[in-house]
């Protein structure tokens, strides 16, 4: 065999290997936490149970934000405390943006929020960029 039909054949080998080792990229937009924030709280846990090596991003803005503020809590269940069930999920890589334009509409500061958040200047347009150019999935819990 040549040469050239070994490198060849070697470098669609490893073209396909890296298809199928390409890291899944999945952006969950909650912009009303009173009805997407527990359910997409359990949608992402039962994701990275079965997918752990998927890249998160939740990525809030308007009434979404809700749940990421210091002390929130389920208005249907108070029994369930926000904080750590973000947190897990942050341990295992999910990444959690809240939109700085809805802080400014809404009079909020960002020391009002948990730890466990990141900033973004726009969540719209954040959820654009991650599905456009960084070619993340899309769901709406």
């Amino acid at each position: 065999m040549s040469s050239f039909i070994r490198t060849t054949l070697a470098v669609i080998f490893l073209g396909f290997s890296s298809l199928s080792m390409a890291e899944d990229k999945i952006v969950y937009h909650i912009d009303d936490a009173s009805v997407q924030a527990t359910k997409g709280l359990r949608n992402i846990r039962n994701h990275l149970d079965i997918a752990p090596e998927t890249k998160i991003i939740v990525v809030t803005h308007a009434n979404g934000i809700d749940f990421l503020m210091d002390g929130a809590k389920d208005a249907k269940n108070p029994n369930i405390d926000y904080a750590p069930l973000v947190g897990a999920l942050k341990a295992r890589g999910v990444r959690f943006e809240i939109c700085e334009i809805t802080l400014k509409n809404r009079s909020l500061k960002k020391d009002q929020f948990i730890m466990d958040a990141d900033f973004t200047p726009s969540g719209v347009a954040r959820v654009g960029q991650l599905q456009s150019r960084e070619r993340f999935a899309y769901i709406k819990p």
